[in-house]
């Protein structure tokens, strides 16, 4: 198994949530309004830097992970955004 972390503008959450449906994407955890600094800048939520991001978490294996992939590229051309992915092993304990 696959844990996949995804991180985009949080002003692009509905349409991710939109593109993992599509995707095939049964579950995942969310979170909102994350703050930090990385490459794109601070995103920090406050006045000086309004910006957030949003922070999705899903466990899927190997062949999803792939699957939703071949339609990143195209998810960030619709909606303009360039989005962060990671994925890492994991195993379900329970």
């Amino acid at each position: 198994m696959k844990m996949l972390m995804i991180i985009v503008d949080e002003s692009k959450r509905e349409e991710l949530e939109i593109f993992l449906n599509r995707s095939g994407v049964v579950g995942y955890t969310e979170i909102s309004q994350a703050a930090g600094l990385g490459s794109s800048g601070p995103r920090l939520g406050s006045s000086a830097f309004p910006k957030t991001s949003a922070v999705v978490f899903s466990m899927m294996d190997e062949d999803s992970v792939r699957r939703l992939m071949e339609g990143v590229d195209e998810f960030c051309s619709t909606c303009g955004e360039q989005l962060r992915m990671v994925s890492w092993d994991v195993e379900v304990l329970r």
